[in-house]
């Protein structure tokens, strides 16, 4: 069964941190860290609904610019989630501008950015190319504990660790996944379809059975279209597997405390994506760059019974050497250093 989410690195282990994840049967896509995106097509960028930003060290966020080139004028929204100060942040990106024109491009911008405070309550405002980009404030929001953002199919959480300033990790996670019985889709004379998604989105968030769900599919017969109640169609649906779950850690340092909080966040996480800065004979610069060592960042995946890791955000100095960080990561994830001493 397919996964929702195809996610992988922006860039090389040695580039900017980035975590693009595309969805499987839907034209959009969530972005990670707003560093160099350059190597990301305009088709890409375009797919974009929400970008998740760690914290606003350059290589974090200098990419905003070219992000909002490529989308400007072209699409209607976006959505920017960040820690404290974020908002600033973002309008000081855009007031560094002039925009006296656009406001007469066909398509407007809004750009929705939500701020997370240490003290946990959101804050919100509202940039529009209509107005150029002058700040409109909104209610705050209120994010449930470490979620921070919801929908039908998954939910996106966040904590802060510390990297001598406020850095947000994130926890994607796909709710439950319903399985299609094939066979009983052919016994009620009907075709696999888009329609599949808005039913199980139906199922999933507890819709009245009486809701209408429009089917429709193409065989070699042509096009059909029916109406059905959800009632008549969730005996489509075998079985309930659980999500996938992918964190992205970037930008920490070793402490109890951070232990802690990704042991909370990310526990059993399906796939962790972990910065691995530094080889651990160098652990005393990381303790001053307030990064983690490639063994630290192991330790962290075995604690919080990662089933998978991919380490990135590689120092420089290690150019070509990159084998060396991968494999301390991965002894001290398995628990390999420890059988060998």
């Amino acid at each position: 069964m397919r996964r929702l989410f195809e996610p992988r690195l922006v860039n090389d282990a040695f580039g900017d941190p980035g975590l693009y994840v595309d969805f499987h049967d839907e034209r959009r896509a969530l972005l990670f860290d707003l560093g160099d995106i350059t190597v990301l097509p305009p088709r890409k960028l375009m797919r974009l609904s929400h970008v998740f930003v760690t914290h606003t060290h350059m290589d974090h966020f200098s990419g905003f610019d070219h992000l909002l080139r490529v989308v400007l004028g072209r699409k209607a929204a976006i959505e920017l989630f960040g820690g404290p100060g974020f908002i600033a942040s973002v309008e000081h990106k855009l007031r560094a501008y002039t925009w006296n024109v656009v406001h007469r491009y066909e398509i407007g911008l809004a750009l929705d950015v939500r701020e997370i405070g240490m003290d946990g309550i959101g804050r919100r405002a509202r940039f529009s190319s209509r107005t150029a980009f002058e700040r409109e404030g909104y209610a705050p929001f209120e994010p449930t504990g470490d979620i921070l953002h919801e929908e039908a199919t998954f939910r996106l959480r966040g904590r802060f660790v510390d990297h001598d300033v406020p850095c947000l990790s994130f926890l994607i996670e796909e709710k439950a996944r319903l399985k299609v019985d094939k066979l009983r889709l052919t016994q009620l004379g009907l075709g696999t379809g888009p329609w599949l998604r808005e039913l199980k989105h139906a199922v999933l968030s507890g819709a009245p059975q009486t809701d209408p769900i429009e089917v429709q599919w193409r065989d070699a017969s042509g096009v059909h279209a029916v109406t059905r109640e959800v009632a008549e169609l969730r005996d489509v649906i075998l079985d309930v597997v659980p999500g996938q779950r992918i964190g992205y850690v970037t930008d920490l340092r070793y402490t109890d405390a951070n232990v802690q909080t990704l042991a909370q966040l990310l526990a059993d996480v399906d796939l962790l994506f972990i910065e691995s800065v530094f080889l651990d004979q160098d652990s005393a610069q990381a303790a001053r760059k307030n990064h983690l060592t490639a063994h630290q960042a192991g330790l962290i995946a075995r604690r919080v019974g990662a089933r998978a890791v991919v380490p990135f955000h590689f120092s420089p100095r290690y150019d070509g050497r990159p084998a060396e960080l991968i494999a301390q990561v991965q002894a001290a994830w398995s628990g390999a250093d420890r059988q060998a001493d």
